[in-house]
């Protein structure tokens, strides 16, 4: 029972929430340097957006971002890495196709760079190049082989935060536990910081296979140390000295929770509610142990538990909207 129940959840979640086309493999492409990152082009999408070309080393291929400019570049600004959920960017379920996220950070002095891949990466340094999702070395990317190329770009101050939505809420907060130098600040979105008990790892495992992507390519076998090193509650200590910013909400039907807000989409609006409001109850779970935790060991977290709302875009918009100002405080002190 308890494996059909989380079969359901992962399935809705990635269906429902966070529809999504895998994308093909992206090849690799010959950098003047093959040992280095670099700057392979950018494009512009707009007055203040990019969209970037970054070669990485240890995945031998480029990586897309989508950038957005500060307002003010008259001198070095600090960069938020915003991370898409499990479809890694394609598809419709992502920052830019579902929130405001351009119009919101239009007046705000940062630099907002979201890498469009990653689908079922969970952003992190696979053991093993997986036969449908290929070669994944993203804790490697954004911690070591990103950020010195793109703050030479962009002349960023080279202060970062990070934060992710579902899936990536895990993945944002493992890499501020990675690499505690390179992140000041992280927010997780409806994430479940817990991977290496049963459960948690029984929905990471079905979120994988989503991709057709087998989970011990990723972390190793059941009994591997990598699970527990990837298990930010089990690392919660790590977090100390960040600045943290975690919410969810209870999964009941709220205000984004209507017919006018999916454009009038019955099944939609279904989905949302009966399948988004049982996975947002899970990560509410999730997100109230992580928040014990934290409190237990005496860590400042800004914390937020909203009374009703379920796993969808609209709620995670807010979240972003509210989670700003604790980010900006940590990017400019």
């Amino acid at each position: 029972m308890k494996h059909r129940m989380w079969a359901l959840l992962a399935s809705s979640c990635l269906t429902a929430a966070l529809a999504f086309a895998v994308p093909a493999a992206v090849p690799a492409v010959a950098a003047a340097d093959p040992t280095a990152a670099e700057v392979v082009r950018i494009d512009k999408a707009g007055p203040r957006q990019q969209v970037m070309h970054v070669f990485s080393p240890s995945m031998g291929r480029t990586i897309t971002l989508q950038v957005l400019l500060p307002f003010d570049n008259s001198e070095p600004r600090p960069t938020l890495y915003l991370l898409n959920g499990a479809g890694g960017g394609t598809g419709m379920a992502t920052w830019y196709r579902q929130t405001d996220v351009v119009q919101f950070f239009a007046n705000k002095n940062v630099n907002v760079v979201t890498p469009v891949d990653g689908s079922f990466s969970y952003y992190t340094d696979w053991q093993r190049d997986d036969p449908a999702l290929g070669r994944h070395k993203w804790t490697t990317f954004l911690t070591s082989e990103l950020p010195p190329v793109l703050d030479a770009a962009l002349g960023a101050s080279g202060a970062n935060a990070i934060a992710g939505v579902s899936m990536s809420a895990s993945s944002a907060l493992n890499l501020a536990i990675a690499a505690p130098e390179v992140y000041r600040a992280v927010a997780s979105y409806s994430g479940c910081a817990s991977t290496s008990d049963q459960l948690g790892r029984e929905y990471v495992e079905l979120v994988l296979e989503r991709g057709d992507a087998d989970a011990r390519n990723m972390w190793g076998e059941d009994n591997d140390p990598a699970w527990l090193a990837n298990d930010a509650l089990v690392n919660a200590e790590r977090l100390r000295g960040k600045t943290l910013y975690i919410s969810s909400s209870t999964g009941l039907p709220g205000p984004a929770d209507t017919l006018d807000m999916v454009g009038g989409q019955a099944f939609t609006l279904a989905n949302q509610i009966i399948l988004g409001g049982a996975i947002e109850a899970a990560t509410n779970q999730c997100t109230v142990r992580l928040a014990d935790k934290l409190a237990a060991l005496a860590i400042p977290a800004t914390v937020e538990f909203r009374p009703t709302g379920t796993h969808s875009w609209k709620y995670w918009e807010d979240a972003l909207h509210r989670s700003w100002p604790v980010l900006e405080e940590a990017l400019t002190r």
